[in-house]
């Protein structure tokens, strides 16, 4: 039996395709590149934690402060001569904070392959260790850049989640149980309030406006909601018993598997909110819940709100959140002090105390 001849078409398809190749090449080369970068982050981090633990326990043996601070200063001279200003005093000085600030090394393991030291500088500042904490292990989750990391702590998103309205022991509990099983809760995704200042809204303007600047402004709305957050519909529709029902906004939580229903109100918080939401739940509950999917939660996103009013409704069981949004944010000084009268106001309540 004679070999078949190779036709010239034959041959030109069988060879490779030189664009097709150089992408899948540069896709490798780049993979790698980040492999290792990340793999050279890690061990940077984890080397300035042993550097900082190390002189932690020799600098605490001393009974002096300013002796302490000559060995710091003289290692410093040493290791800024051989190794480069990498170690320099105030570095030395972060890695110490470091090692305070994180003192269980598995931990700094765990965080440092996402978070790389410049994240670390960011947090070790920061003087509450449940605050920093959630910032470390959000942004370990969430993947935010130090610039994000960095705006997210400006914004005081800790402030203004219930994780910070809540006794100590239980917000441990539940960071442990996010760092140990990346679990989120509700109480980790929800914000009070939602800063909206890039809508520039003023003066007068009608929910429809307000819905349509969040539209046009999704990227910044979505990365105040959260990373985990997509964008589903704009007045969703519900027919029921032949009537049209129209939900203001819907999203998509990933790491929740939830749908999230979001009801936009100009003015405060009324009790008939509350039943509507829950309407649009129970319909969201029967017709658009997938397998595998818990079931929705709603948001009623509010100008003014009435913290007595919402712990009646006892809402948190009932898959409700109530958030207050703020299109024109006050001085930094006067937002972080309502905050401030805000947590100590909510962990009286939680605690059994009087505010």
């Amino acid at each position: 039996m004679k070999p078949k001849r190779t036709t010239k078409s034959a041959m030109a398809t069988a060879q490779p395709n030189p664009e097709v190749l150089s992408a899948d090449l540069r896709e490798l080369i780049l993979s790698a590149r980040q492999t290792v970068a990340r793999g050279v982050n890690s061990a940077l981090v984890l080397l300035y934690w042993n550097v900082g633990e190390r002189l932690r326990t020799e600098v605490l043996k001393v009974e002096r402060a300013e002796y302490g601070k000559e060995i710091l200063s003289t290692v410093s001279k040493e290791l800024v001569a051989e190794f480069g200003r990498g170690f320099s005093w105030p570095n030395l000085s972060r890695m110490m904070a470091l090692a305070e600030a994180f003192p269980e090394q598995q931990i700094v393991v765990t965080l440092s392959r996402e978070l790389g030291w410049s994240h670390f500088v960011e947090l070790l500042p920061l003087k509450k260790p449940l605050q920093r904490d959630f910032y470390a292990e959000m942004c370990r989750i969430e993947r935010w850049s130090v610039r994000m990391l960095r705006q997210k702590i400006d914004g005081m998103l800790y402030e203004r989640t219930a994780l910070s309205k809540k006794p100590e022991k239980l917000a441990a509990m539940e960071l442990q149980e996010l760092r140990a099983e990346d679990t989120l809760t509700p109480d980790l995704v929800f914000r009070d309030p939602y800063f909206l200042d890039f809508l520039g809204l003023t003066g007068a303007y009608s929910e429809k406006d307000l819905e349509t600047a969040i539209l046009r402004d999704l990227e910044a709305f979505l990365i105040e909601l959260g990373s985990d957050f997509a964008f589903v519909a704009r007045q969703k529709r519900m027919v029921v018993d032949g009537e049209d029902f129209y939900l203001d906004l819907l999203f998509f939580h990933r790491r929740l598997r939830r749908l999230v229903a979001i009801e936009l109100k100009l003015g405060r918080f009324a009790p008939s909110d509350v039943g509507q939401l829950e309407f649009y739940l129970r319909w969201l509950k029967k017709y658009e819940m997938l397998p595998g999917e818990d079931e929705p939660l709603g948001l009623i996103l509010c100008a003014e709100k009435s913290d007595e009013r919402i712990e009646l409704f006892e809402l948190a069981a009932r898959g409700i959140r109530v958030s207050e949004y703020l299109t024109e944010l006050p001085p930094k000084k006067v937002l972080e002090q309502r905050l401030h009268d805000a947590v100590k106001l909510a962990q009286a309540r939680l605690e059994g105390g009087k505010p």
